[in-house]
């Protein structure tokens, strides 16, 4: 039902009824439009303003999610990394070290991705761009890495089998250290009296005392003989080191075959141009003769090893 609007008339002192046309109607209902829709424009704006539209909630959201993926999954980045770089650091500075090989160099380690266009599916300087970056980087040092381990286990087990061939004991039974009775170097020869370079030690002993291989190898000559070094036989160790064993009674072994250090292979004698029974053993490095008593440091302790040096240096006559 319609309102009906008065007004006081204060000539004929009453009450008018105020009598309104369409175009106050529709004036009023304008200006009524106009109000609530400049309100509703206004609320719209604030409610932007301080408030989001669910989508953008649910983008917000989304966006945050993913932030955080990325800072975890960079976290988790710095750890590897910081892995990696200790794994490094003992591969150069240790394991290398004690296998006497060159660490990897710094620009080989660093490991560059290529590919200009590797990254260009991604918006550039953007978060997910940088940390595949990384990543890829990540992977390819670790790579790198693993190869090293690689060498470096192949270089151990050569470096096992290295240690195992080096002439390392002496050749015949010596604990008390008192059948080394001539050493290397310019010694008197037995019979011909005069100065003349020794090119190995002499151990004094009776005959038929075990003769002992210094280090694993094969026999490369087994040969008897009634002059020189007489009976003897010699061992190739492997990385340029031979053994020689001379005067020897008797063999335990044959040519060819292969030998484990302390395994006996013959036994002292006095064959060709000795003065008595003994054993003459020699150690050749790369062809050349070199002191044996630098190889003699596997069953002997730091003041047996210095005493047994003593008795090799003295100016004596040899037994060959």
């Amino acid at each position: 039902m319609t309102r009906i609007k008065y007004y006081y008339d204060t000539k004929t002192c009453n009450y008018e009824r105020i009598k309104t046309s369409r175009w106050d109607f529709l004036f009023d209902l304008l200006g009524y439009l106009i109000v609530s829709l400049a309100l509703g424009v206004i609320i719209s704006l604030l409610y932007h303003a301080y408030f989001d539209s669910p989508k953008e909630a649910r983008l917000k959201k989304e966006n945050e999610t993913l932030r955080l993926h990325y800072e975890l999954i960079q976290q988790e980045v710095n750890k590897g990394n910081a892995v990696l770089a200790y794994l490094q650091d003992r591969d150069d500075n240790i394991y290398r070290t004690i296998l006497e090989v060159d660490p990897i160099p710094s620009t080989v380690r660093k490991a560059g991705v290529g590919g200009i266009d590797r990254y260009k599916k991604f918006p550039q300087d953007s978060l997910i761009a940088s940390t595949v970056k990384k990543v890829d980087q990540l992977k390819r040092q670790l790579y790198i890495q693993t190869k090293s381990y690689d060498d470096i286990a192949r270089l151990a087990k050569d470096k096992e089998k290295r240690l195992a061939a080096t002439p390392a004991i002496q050749p015949i039974s010596n604990r008390e250290l008192k059948r080394l009775s001539s050493g290397f170097g310019m010694r008197t020869h037995p019979i011909y009296k005069v100065p003349k370079m020794h090119y190995g030690v002499d151990f004094s002993a009776p005959r038929g005392t075990p003769v002992y291989a210094t280090g694993d190898g094969v026999v490369r000559l087994a040969k008897k003989s009634y002059t020189g070094y007489g009976n003897r036989i010699e061992i190739n160790h492997g990385y340029g080191l031979v053994t020689r064993y001379c005067h020897l009674q008797s063999f335990n072994v044959k040519y060819g075959q292969k030998v484990k250090r302390g395994e006996r292979i013959g036994c002292v004698g006095s064959t060709g141009l000795a003065a008595g029974p003994h054993l003459h053993y020699e150690v050749l490095k790369n062809g050349k003769n070199v002191n044996p008593v630098h190889y003699f440091f596997d069953d002997l302790t730091a003041a047996d090893y210095d005493k047994l040096i003593r008795l090799a240096s003295i100016q004596n006559q040899s037994l060959d």
